[in-house]
């Protein structure tokens, strides 16, 4: 098995690679993630804005990897607030599980941090529901604002990052706070013909999006990248034989 580093969340370690399924609908979406399992992603990202929780659970009962060797996120829609609990309970049904590794608020509801609606996270977590809790699309303040509030952190903030996002500011705010950041759309937010990233891939005789992969891993980002194309869902994931240097990692940060 192909050994994926890992970052630390209060309820269990999250795999820094994951399959990500925004876009992904039906059977493209059961063939993506069943496919993506038997290759050896134990991570996959689900919302329940995407409309493929049913499908996504469907793959990871046909594949046969026991649940507790997959970490699974799905998030809550702003549309969803005040039916949280409900909600929760239809995401675990049509994914086919008793809990969630993490559940994220998928972005901040009309606008505000809202802490009111994190408490209700925090209380599917503290029944068990769920193993860890974060945000997706939140201000360094607004993540302020819930720990403020709440007394607790989310775990995660998930974002758009890629190289051309990298802010070292952004990165020591995370991590000042313990708030592992995951990245979304990796490819889609960079120039994967730049100069930089095409030398680093010539280096090591490996894809510009690889490189994109890699560098986040490197870094101790959690990223997602999507795609419902065997091949590709198998290069993102061929990416254990090679690791970037201090040096190219500094090249590669420039391009923020």
């Amino acid at each position: 098995m192909t050994s994926i580093p890992t970052a630390a969340l209060p309820g269990g370690d999250i795999p820094l690679l994951g399959l990500g399924t925004w876009q992904s609908e039906g059977d493209d979406c059961y063939r993506a993630v069943r496919h993506a399992l038997d290759v050896g992603y134990r991570h996959i990202d689900t919302a329940t804005m995407y409309g493929n929780e049913e499908q996504v659970g469907r793959a990871l009962a046909a594949s046969g990897v026991p649940r507790e060797d997959v970490f699974l996120t799905t998030k809550l829609r702003p549309a969803d607030v005040g039916r949280e609990h409900e909600t929760l309970a239809q995401s675990l049904r049509l994914l086919g599980t008793d809990y969630l590794d993490l559940w994220l608020i998928h972005w901040p509801p009309s606008g505000d941090a809202s802490p009111w609606v994190w408490a209700e996270l925090l209380a599917a977590r503290n029944v068990g529901l769920v193993r860890s809790v974060g945000v997706s699309n939140y201000s360094v303040d607004q993540l302020d604002i819930l720990s403020e509030q709440t007394g607790e952190t989310p775990a995660v903030n998930q974002i758009p990052w890629g190289p051309d996002d990298y802010d070292a500011q952004v990165v020591e705010q995370h991590a000042k706070r313990g708030v592992v950041l995951e990245g979304y759309s990796p490819f889609k937010r960079t120039n994967l013909d730049s100069p930089a990233l095409q030398a680093v891939a010539r280096a090591h005789g490996v894809s510009t999006a690889q490189v994109v992969v890699r560098w986040h891993l490197d870094h101790g980002f959690v990223v997602i990248p999507k795609s419902v194309t065997p091949a590709r869902i198998e290069t993102n994931f061929d990416v254990t034989g090679f690791s970037l240097t201090p040096d190219e990692l500094a090249s590669i940060d420039a391009l923020g």
